[in-house]
C-alpha cells in the first residue's frame, strides 16, 4: 500500500490570505455598533445625501440661481408647485423675490455653508491640536500662556468672538476685495473662535501620554521633540479630536448661518443658507412663507444630522463604554 504524504505544505503560497481593509472594517466593533444604531445610520445617510447634493449642485440644480441672464423677474414669488400666473413656469419649491428657484438656491447656498463649516473646523483643529500638543508636552510657561489665553477666550461667547474677529479682519481688507475675501475672513473668524476645545482636550491627553514608556524610549534613542509629538503622541490623541471635529462641524455651520443672518457673513453675491434665511425672513408675514421655510428646514436638518452623528461617535469611541 502506498504511503500517504501527510507532510504540511509550508510554502508561502499555502499561507492564508490576510483579510482586506474592507473585511477588517466589517468585522470591527465600530461597524457592528453602527449597524445596530438606527440613529447613527439615519443621521449618516441624511448627512451624506445633503453633502453630495451640495457637492453636485451644478448637476442637480435645475437652474443656476447666480446667473443673472437666466433669471426672469416675472417668475418672482411663485408658490411651490403652482404655475406662475405670467410665465406659466412651475417650480418645485417656489421662487424668491428675484425669480430664483428656491430649490437651486438651497443647493448652492448649502455648498457655501458646508465649505465654510469644513474649512473653519479644519483650521480650528490644526491650530488647537498644535497648541495643545505644545502645551502638554513642553509645559512650563509655554503651557501657562497658551491655556490662560484659552481660558480668557472661553469667558466670551464664541459667536461674539467670531463677530469681533470678522469685523477687525474686514476692516483691514481693502474695500474692493471685501466681497471676494468675505468667505475666507469668515472661515478664519469661526476657526479662531473654536480652537480652544481642541487645545484643551489634546493638552490633557498629551499630559498622560508624555509619561508613558514609548515616549521615554523615543527620547533615549535621540528623537527630537517635534518628531515625538507628531509621530508618537499625536496618533494616540486623535480619537477624541475626531469626535470634537464632527460636533464642531454642526456648530460651525450654525455659526456661519448666524453671522450671515446678521449681515456680517457671506456676501449677497455668494449667499449661504444663513443669507437665504435672512432674505426670506423679510417676506414671512407677506405670505411668501416658502422663501424662509425651506432654507431654514434644510439648515435645521443638516445641523441636527451632523450633531446626532457626532454624539454617536462620542459614545462609540468612548473606551469606558466598551
Amino acid at each position: 500500500m502506498a504511503n500517504l504524504d501527510t507532510s504540511t505544505d509550508t510554502s508561502p503560497s499555502a499561507k492564508p490570505k490576510e483579510p482586506g481593509a474592507i473585511a477588517r472594517f466589517r468585522d470591527s466593533d465600530f461597524y457592528w455598533k453602527f449597524t445596530r444604531s438606527p440613529v447613527a445610520m439615519v443621521s449618516f445617510t441624511v448627512t451624506l445625501i445633503l453633502v453630495l447634493s451640495a457637492v453636485f449642485a451644478p448637476l442637480i440644480a435645475p437652474y443656476d440661481p447666480f446667473d443673472p441672464g437666466s433669471l426672469n423677474l416675472m417668475n418672482g414669488f411663485s408658490a411651490p408647485g403652482v404655475p406662475n400666473a405670467f410665465t406659466g413656469d412651475e417650480f418645485f419649491l417656489g421662487t424668491d423675490d428675484q425669480g430664483r428657484d428656491v430649490f437651486s438656491t438651497i443647493l448652492y447656498g448649502m455648498r457655501i455653508s458646508l465649505f465654510v463649516g469644513f474649512a473653519a473646523v479644519m483650521f480650528a483643529l490644526i491650530l488647537g491640536v498644535t497648541l495643545g500638543l505644545i502645551a502638554g508636552y513642553i509645559g512650563g510657561w509655554t503651557e501657562t500662556i497658551i491655556m490662560r489665553i484659552a481660558d480668557i477666550q472661553l469667558t466670551f461667547p464664541s459667536i461674539l468672538v467670531a463677530m469681533l474677529i470678522f469685523g477687525v479682519a474686514k476692516g483691514f481688507t481693502p474695500v474692493e476685495y471685501r466681497d471676494q475675501m468675505a468667505i475666507w475672513v469668515l472661515i478664519v473668524a469661526i476657526g479662531l473662535s473654536d480652537w480652544v476645545q481642541f487645545a484643551r482636550v489634546v493638552r490633557g491627553a498629551t499630559l498622560v501620554e508624555r509619561n508613558k514608556e514609548y515616549v521615554q524610549a523615543a527620547k533615549l534613542i535621540g528623537r527630537r521633540s517635534p518628531a515625538i509629538m507628531l509621530r508618537h503622541i499625536l496618533p494616540n490623541v486623535l480619537s477624541p479630536v475626531l469626535v470634537i471635529a464632527t460636533i464642531s462641524l454642526a456648530l460651525a455651520i450654525i455659526a456661519e448661518a448666524t453671522l450671515s443672518f446678521l449681515g456680517v457673513g457671506a456676501p449677497p453675491t455668494q449667499p449661504s443658507l444663513g443669507t437665504l434665511i435672512r432674505i426670506g425672513q423679510g417676506f414671512l408675514f407677506s405670505g411668501e412663507w416658502w422663501i424662509l421655510l425651506f432654507p431654514a428646514a434644510t439648515l435645521l436638518t443638516l445641523a441636527l444630522a451632523v450633531n446626532l452623528l457626532g454624539d454617536w461617535l462620542r459614545d462609540a469611541l468612548n473606551p469606558r463604554l466598551k
